[in-house]
């Protein structure tokens, strides 16, 4: 309502009810092969000046918001003195705000200070979403995530160490069937490793227009029937050993097999959940395509 900035919005599904702020636009990374979100724009940060009209702007007419998100893909690629700066301008006209959240690249995070992250945590970044994609060192190299499972592990490690709530997300079907399993079980490690408040695992939408769906419609990169995205999402499961709770979810709209439980203790029950599904699905081996993805 307030920012006519270039480039589409994006958010994750729990953010529906809070301000979207862009403190940049696009993705400074933005070389994940199977990633559609900002081909489109070109990465800027963008300055105090273009940030605080629309802060006041919108104060103006919510004046009694809550929840802020710092969009776009990556707001911790900003300075911490920055970030602290826009924080401080959100309390200042929100005076009942009580959670701001954002994306964070794995990148970003590891080259933020623990020191860094405790100040951001204590001025008010209470939540970070973090793309873990896949654990797999060979499936995070070939969809070029720019890290390794074990500098991950570190990233999501510094986020809760600083006392922040972390989101974490992998995406099923990312190695295709020729890497399904070990990105399952390293995916799994790496998952476990971290222990992330909440874990969801989404499920890989061929896109228009991204490497991945070019690989795909030219033979290099074979993906998943859904019988084979559920038996992916089952080794997964298996594979997560989390010891403190975390809230798990495969309940996107792009999942063909919706589970929602707390791991550890709900693990038993998805897997049978995980297992019925499969005898359903037996016969539904070939995938197809339309303009989004396999299904």
């Amino acid at each position: 309502m307030f920012d006519n900035a270039e480039g589409m919005v994006f958010r994750p599904p729990s953010e529906a009810n809070s301000f979207i702020l862009r403190v940049t636009i696009g993705c400074a990374h933005n070389k994940c092969t199977f990633c559609s979100m900002y081909r489109d724009v070109q990465f800027r940060a963008r300055p105090i000046s273009e940030i605080e009209p629309i802060i006041r702007n919108t104060a103006r007419r919510y004046p009694d918001l809550r929840r802020v998100f710092l969009a776009d893909g990556d707001a911790l690629v900003l300075s911490t003195n920055k970030l602290l700066e826009i924080i401080a301008l959100l309390k200042v006209n929100f005076p009942k705000l009580s959670r701001i959240s954002c994306y964070g690249g794995p990148l970003d995070i590891l080259r933020k200070s623990p020191e860094d992250l405790l100040i951001l945590k204590q001025a008010g970044l209470q939540m970070v979403y973090l793309g873990i994609e896949s654990g797999d060192d060979e499936v995070l190299a070939l969809v070029q995530k720019g890290v390794t499972g074990d500098e991950m592990i570190a990233a999501g490690q510094k986020i809760l160490a600083a006392g922040m709530k972390l989101s974490a997300m992998l995406v099923l079907g990312l190695g295709g069937r020729d890497l399904s399993l070990q990105h399952a079980r390293n995916s799994g490690r790496v998952a476990s490793a971290i222990n992330p408040t909440m874990l969801s695992a989404l499920t890989l939408m061929l896109h228009r227009g991204t490497p991945l769906r070019a690989d795909a419609e030219q033979g290099r990169f074979h993906p998943l029937s859904p019988y084979d995205f559920v038996q992916e999402l089952k080794e997964l499961i298996e594979h997560l050993d989390m010891k403190t709770p975390c809230i798990f979810r495969s309940n996107h709209v792009s999942n063909m097999l919706p589970l929602a439980g707390t791991l550890p203790g709900d693990k038993n029950s998805l897997l049978e959940q995980a297992e019925d599904a499969l005898e359903l699905l037996k016969n539904q081996t070939r995938p197809t395509f339309n303009d989004d993805g396999p299904f």
